[in-house]
């Protein structure tokens, strides 16, 4: 018994002094080392932050300028309707190509087909390309058969497919340009398989290109048939409603630039030929393409009022692997052109400051890191290291100030700003994850998983909506990443709420409520259905 008692006292001391040890070592490392480091990426977070704000303020400037002005592209360029020449009849009208690539796009490939068959535009100055990569022999027969029952009626339409998917959509547009009658047109109209252009798309756009031979691209609005489906499909709303009514239009009105959004847009041909024409070294084609042709000084402009109905993605595993493309394709296209740009001869030095402070830095990587970094894992962190404080121009001023200017676009939706704020802090987790991937081309940096769209099966015949919950593994529901982030929060506002003096834990257990509701998969596994 007294051995017992001895061994066990031994393991107590054994562990007394362990504890003492680590004890001893955590005292003398903190204030050299975690003090001083956390204070360090503090600072750096916070001078992002006033650098993210400072651009917000700048375009919202510059927005409020465009508003108060009525400054209308119609107003700044030329702008007359086209009309038929006497003489020449509709062969005055450029030849237009509109180009739909699909891949597997059961649901929607009907009403993209449809609705550019539908464009207002002489039938003999007109070629609709439709380019399926479909992998699906099914989904290709019903394509075929759909673009035969509108060549039955006139339109003339091709259906061209290839024997692999090279460089996914990009591949797919190059390998459109290669067709003989391609040569013919002078303008080349692109729409997703989800968008429906009105029938006056062209009859809007075509004459900014056709009066203004500076003009390359013009860019239409995306209108979303889904906006108010979930509160998932508001949020994106809302994130786009900045990016068309800010971005878009600060780009266009102040520097003829912005990045082509892939779509619902018409280039001149010679542009696009011009800066090399579409290239799948990235997963962001478009924006690749766009930076390509400013750099040669084609000049774009963006119609606000020019809207294509569209669809936003209606689960969030789609909504995720969307973000994850649309954040990594842009950090490793910084990556690839970051010197190409500063050593331009033919732009100024203004617009070469513009893409890559403003285009690409600020808003392609510093608006996606500083988000997660900052708010969910640095000022966390402060509230176990007490000697680091945050100045409440960074934790309230700021982020106040940067969200107002962020829902200029979105004022339908204000109500749900909160929601929407916790939501993209839990998006700015795979963004700032892609962000990285993109900068430092690892593993999934060229990954293109297509979105899944609903189309017809958003609405009911009766007209009204039903639910339908999706099927997932356990494994798939469940999303480790946000659940770690959400008991690290959890924890972090439990010990301010017991210990701290910050008040930080109101914003952190709501945080961690979302990163675990995200987490548990109760976001985006409910859809429409018929």
């Amino acid at each position: 018994m007294d051995v017992i008692f001895s061994s066990s006292q031994a393991l107590l001391n054994a562990h007394s002094g362990i504890t003492s040890h680590v004890g001893f070592i955590w005292q003398q490392t903190r204030t050299p080392l975690v003090v001083q480091f956390l204070r360090i990426i503090l600072y750096v977070c916070l001078a992002l932050s006033f650098m993210l704000f400072v651009e917000r303020l700048y375009m919202g400037i510059v927005i409020a300028f465009v508003k108060l002005f009525r400054r209308k592209p119609e107003k700044k360029y030329k702008w007359e309707p086209l009309k038929g020449d006497l003489e020449l009849g509709n062969y005055s009208y450029p030849m237009v190509l509109v180009q739909i690539p699909m891949c597997n796009e059961k649901e929607v490939y009907q009403l993209s087909i449809g609705a550019a068959c539908n464009l207002s535009w002489p039938a003999n100055r007109i070629f609709i390309q439709v380019l399926d990569d479909s992998t699906d022999p099914t989904i290709k027969a019903l394509v075929e058969q759909e673009c035969r029952r509108w060549a039955s009626k006139g339109v003339n339409i091709k259906y061209e497919i290839r024997d692999n998917r090279k460089g996914y959509k990009a591949g797919a547009l190059r390998e459109g340009m290669k067709h003989s009658y391609v040569k013919l047109c002078s303008h080349v109209a692109i729409f997703d398989a989800d968008f429906q252009p009105e029938p006056d798309f062209l009859e809007r756009s075509i004459p900014f290109l056709v009066h203004n031979p500076e003009i390359g691209l013009v860019q239409g609005r995306w209108e979303f048939v889904n906006a108010d489906e979930c509160l998932m499909t508001k949020m994106q709303e809302m994130s786009f409603g900045y990016h068309f009514t800010v971005e878009q239009e600060v780009g266009s009105t102040d520097h003829a630039f912005f990045g082509f959004n892939g779509t619902a847009g018409v280039w001149r041909m010679s542009a696009l030929n011009e800066a090399g024409g579409w290239k799948d070294r990235t997963t962001v084609e478009d924006m690749d393409l766009a930076v390509r042709a400013g750099l040669n000084g084609w000049k774009f402009v963006y119609v606000d009022d020019l809207k294509v109905k569209s669809e936003l993605p209606s689960t969030f595993r789609a909504y995720r692997n969307q973000q994850h493309r649309w954040s990594c394709g842009p950090a490793n296209l910084f990556r690839k052109m970051a010197m190409e740009i500063a050593t331009n001869k033919k732009v100024s030095v203004w617009k070469k400051f513009y893409l890559i402070y403003s285009f690409f830095f600020v808003r392609k990587i510093i608006a996606h890191v500083v988000t997660f970094i900052l708010y969910c894992v640095v000022i966390p962190a402060t509230i176990f290291i007490p000697e680091v404080q945050v100045p409440r121009w960074g934790t309230i001023y700021i982020p106040t100030a940067i969200t107002l200017l962020n829902i200029l676009g979105s004022a339908r939706s204000m109500q749900l700003v909160v929601y929407w704020i916790l939501f993209e802090n839990v998006m700015s987790l795979h963004r700032t994850k892609a962000t990285f991937i993109g900068l430092f081309e690892s593993e999934r940096v060229n990954e293109w998983i297509v979105t899944e769209k609903l189309g017809d099966a958003l609405k009911t015949k009766n007209g009204s909506k039903a639910l339908k919950k999706l099927q997932f593994r356990v494994g798939e529901r469940l999303h480790v990443l946000e659940l770690f982030v959400g008991l690290y929060l959890l924890f972090c506002g439990w010990y301010d709420y017991s210990f701290g003096r910050n008040r930080f834990y109101v914003y952190l257990l709501l945080q961690a409520m979302a990163f675990f509701v995200v987490g548990f998969g109760y976001v985006g596994v409910f859809v429409p259905n018929s």
